[in-house]
């Protein structure tokens, strides 16, 4: 199998390098680049076509957000994980707007980061805990407060509705079959249910259809 190529985007060498030395010890990982800007990074990207870009989010000239936007647009086979110091929500749902597939905190432990990178290549979402549990609470209280008439999920079931929940927390399969207590027969059942009558085909374009149809808040800049 080949390695998982990574172009890895940081404003601050020292950090650049600690990545390099972290993720060149995997097998699995191949460092296909670094970049110290977004433009830079949008060039590379273009021109290396890396599995996975990690992207931070506050760089000068062009930051992450308007990064990932412009990789997604020129190659939106290569999937975007952003690595950033940054917790708040606007940067969360802003960098998932742009395209991102995954957020994880520069706290997190190097496992988690792993990870992340492995479930973004594969074409999954990986969201740290803290981040995906604002998702899901945005979710629930726009659900609240929205009539049933012209609500988005309208043709969704009760249960249908807790499965794409935790679809778009990034649990997998057998962690929703565990939570809810219900066989992963059934889960891969809600599973395409939802995605037909939703007409999508991703856990990333669901996260993404939640966002461009209101469900979940994007907090304008300024």
């Amino acid at each position: 199998m080949s390695p998982i190529r990574i172009l890895i985007v940081d404003d601050h060498a020292v950090v650049r390098a600690g990545l390099r030395m972290l993720l060149s010890a995997d097998p699995e990982l191949e460092i296909a680049g670094e970049a110290g800007d977004g433009a830079q990074a949008l060039r590379l990207a273009r021109d290396l076509a890396p599995d996975v870009v990690l992207m931070d989010i506050s760089m000068p000239d062009m930051n992450g957000i308007e990064a990932t936007r412009r990789i997604k647009e020129l190659c939106p086979e290569v999937a975007v994980l952003a690595l950033t110091m940054h917790e708040d929500d606007q940067y969360f749902f802003e960098m998932l707007a742009a395209g991102a597939s995954g957020y994880v905190p520069k706290r997190a432990a190097p496992d988690d980061l792993i990870s992340a990178i492995r479930a973004v290549k594969n074409g999954g979402m990986f969201l740290f805990p803290s981040l995906a549990r604002l998702l899901v609470s945005d979710y629930l209280q726009r659900s609240e407060h929205e009539g049933s008439a012209g609500r988005p999920f309208d043709a969704l079931t009760d249960r249908e509705r807790e499965v794409l929940v935790r679809i778009a927390q990034g649990l997998s399969n057998q962690q929703i079959a565990n939570e809810l207590v219900i066989s992963i027969k059934t889960v891969n059942r809600h599973r395409e249910n939802i995605m037909a009558k939703l007409n999508l085909h991703s856990r990333v374009e669901l996260v993404h259809y939640a966002i461009e149809k209101g469900l979940i808040d994007l907090k304008d800049e300024g």
